[in-house]
């Protein structure tokens, strides 16, 4: 097994692989700017490394990393998700420096992070994929608004290395094509250098189902069953539940069925998902694949009870997949709810800022995966994520009872965050009876705007002062540099 991983990454996951880390008795490297220097990660891993003065950079450059690494003498590198994660560039570096990469091969996250290479790669393999085309850019107008005519509006327009809602325009009318088609472009160059975009026909209000895939180096493959990522907003999820509560076995088999297939047709290794669109007539189509962690992988660990993380880098360091598909099977549901530092009263703008009391939710079969902490000063350069709430129970009714005790249990003062608009759609009857799609927050999110006076009382956040620990800077530190 590996002696000591380096964390390519900050914030909540650092944290989550630290402690998969600890579990296998693996020693740790926190990488951190000086805007997260007293970061969580920072606080608890067995070394840290200040890779940059910069609150950005040092998390974006494969070089410094790799340099820290080396000097560090870690021997793999986990890159989490998000930031380098699934840049195909980095993977390589990492492998070519003679160190262990956490994930898939290079060439697999290049071909699968190429959308219109991977769609192509599903078709040649019977996967099915909604309609659409190959990049456009070389097309004139007119040859463009032709296509579209042919499939059939609405449509949407998509970059071909696009990724976390990024690049994306949905069109309803011909008129509005050229605009959507010129912005799609430039966000497509300013955020993945590579102004590609192709279209797609427009599934509307389908279900956004995702399986959860495992992948040994000797070509074993399973699927840990899937989530139910429908409830978005601006194409970000904001809660996920495992399994999808509305899903039949038979339906559920012939999906996951078709990730695996997806899965060894791109000749996958380590963890992945395999995301599909779901219609109402239980069509289903292959939207990509991501060749990480997910934000949301924790309600897969709790309903299958394995830790994907572990599992991740034990697969790294050439272990076999011990797993059956036989073996997988759901222990009751779990529902995930991301808590943001946001002003929802200000159409959800970031609300970064110092924490004065900080309590999280506790009780049976309830997770909490966080980075913050009393007195903690949230950084404003990064994503407005602070903590994600994960409950599970029996059935996907006392799911949603436990997730709105928790929600209601959970404290955070001094910053504003999404904790009493996640309890709205806890009171929702068309949540409560997963009655949702992907236009549930579109078509609500007015109604479940939280009142100014949806607060506690004052006794209980006396209460939550009084049980806030912080969290002070451990004496035995061992630092690089």
């Amino acid at each position: 097994m590996f002696k000591r991983i380096l964390i390519a990454n900050r914030g909540e996951i650092a944290v989550r692989i630290i402690r998969a880390c600890n579990d296998l008795n693996i020693e740790s490297v926190a990488i951190y700017s000086r805007a997260d220097r007293d970061s969580m990660h920072v606080k608890m891993a067995t070394y840290t490394y200040p890779i940059s003065e910069d609150p950005i950079k040092g998390y974006l450059d494969p070089d410094l990393i790799i340099q820290a690494a080396k000097e560090t003498e870690a021997e793999a590198i986990h890159p989490g998700y998000g930031f380098l994660s699934e840049n195909a560039l980095f993977a390589k570096k990492v492998k070519e420096a003679g160190l262990v990469w956490i994930g898939p091969d290079y060439e697999v996250i290049a071909k699968m992070g190429d959308k219109n290479a991977a769609r192509n790669l599903m078709i040649a393999n019977g996967i099915p994929v909604v309609p659409g085309t190959e990049p456009l850019n070389s097309l004139s107008l007119y040859e463009i608004q032709k296509i579209a005519r042919k499939i059939g509006y609405p449509v949407i327009l998509k970059a071909s290395s696009g990724g976390g809602g990024r690049g994306i325009r949905v069109v309803w009318e011909e008129k509005d094509l050229e605009s959507s088609f010129e912005a799609c472009k430039r966000e497509a160059l300013t955020f993945f250098k590579n102004e590609d975009v192709f279209m797609e026909k427009y599934i509307q209000n389908p279900r956004h189902i995702e399986f959860q895939i495992l992948a040994d180096n000797y070509g074993n493959v399973i699927h840990l069953l899937e989530r139910d990522c429908s409830i978005q907003r601006r194409h970000q999820k904001l809660i996920e539940i495992a399994p999808c509560p509305t899903m039949g076995v038979d339906l559920r088999r012939r999906m996951g069925c078709v990730a695996v297939a997806a899965a060894k047709a791109a000749q996958y290794t380590n963890a992945g998902t395999v995301e599909f669109l779901v219609d109402d007539d239980n069509n289903f189509y292959f939207m990509e694949m991501n060749t990480r962690i997910q934000v949301e992988h924790g309600v897969t660990e709790e309903i299958t009870g394995y830790d994907l993380i572990g599992r991740q880098i034990r697969i790294a360091n050439g272990e076999i997949l011990d797993l059956s598909q036989n073996d997988i099977c759901a222990q009751g549901f779990a529902i995930e709810a991301r808590i943001n530092a946001e002003d929802v009263y200000n159409d959800f703008v970031p609300n970064p800022g110092k924490i004065t009391s900080y309590y999280p939710a506790l009780g049976p079969f309830v997770r909490v995966d966080s980075y913050v902490y009393k007195d903690f000063t949230i950084p404003p350069f990064y994503d407005s994520m602070i903590a994600k709430l994960i409950v599970r129970a029996t059935s996907y009714d006392l799911a949603v009872n436990k997730l709105k005790r928790a929600l209601n249990e959970f404290k955070i003062r001094g910053v504003k965050t999404t904790i009493p608009f996640l309890i709205n759609i806890c009171n929702d009857k068309d949540f409560r009876r997963g009655n949702f799609d992907t236009s549930y927050l579109e078509k609500k999110v007015e109604s479940l705007m939280p009142q100014e006076t949806q607060v506690e009382s004052d006794l209980v956040a006396a209460i939550a002062v009084a049980l806030t620990c912080g969290l002070e800077q451990s004496d035995n530190k061992s630092s690089f540099k």
